[in-house]
């Protein structure tokens, strides 16, 4: 098994917290994995991005030619990275934010994560743990277990039980699609 993400969005989203989270649950499951990141001059607003491969093998290229989740939180964002998407990508987007979706893939899923983070959690700020849990239900790509413990490594001090709260609210927008 080998997956290639790539999160999208604006800076300021969290997304880059969201690749190291994945990247760290793979690790707590005992895969390789290795993350990356890059994001405009600009530390909010700006576009910005953050790799991860997750591979039960060595890895021996570290960058994402061709995602095979690709998430797009922003307008911006599906305007800039989907042209690296292939016919067996998956377009995964945040509705609020992403109305066109330019290129060919294998799938395209509209979910309302912004609105979902703000239902279960009361703010938009757990977005990035609500997509989290989203690619993790629709890939499998790690255990529950590791992604709640990565999740708990990562997370601010007394925001644990909405960041859990948030990945579960993730994981519902796949099961029960």
């Amino acid at each position: 098994m080998k997956y290639n993400f790539r999160f999208s969005g604006t800076g300021g989203q969290g997304l880059i917290t969201a690749g190291i989270i994945l990247a760290e649950a793979a690790i707590l499951d005992g895969k390789e994995a290795i993350q990356s990141q890059s994001y405009g001059p600009e530390a909010r607003g700006g576009s910005s991005k953050a790799e991860a491969i997750i591979s039960d093998n060595k890895i021996y290229f570290g960058r994402v030619t061709c995602p095979d989740v690709l998430l797009v939180m922003s307008q911006e964002a599906a305007n800039k990275y989907t042209k690296d998407c292939s016919k067996d990508s998956i377009v995964i987007t945040d509705s609020l934010f992403v109305k066109e979706v330019p290129g060919t893939f294998k799938e395209r899923i509209d979910l309302p994560i912004t609105h979902t983070a703000v239902s279960a959690c009361g703010k938009s700020l757990f977005a990035n743990i609500v997509a989290l849990g989203a690619v993790v239900a629709l890939t499998h790509c790690v255990s529950d277990e590791a992604l709640e413990k990565a999740v708990l490594n990562r997370v601010p001090k007394g925001t644990e039980e909405a960041n859990k709260t948030a990945l579960k609210a993730g994981k519902e927008l796949i099961t029960k699609r």
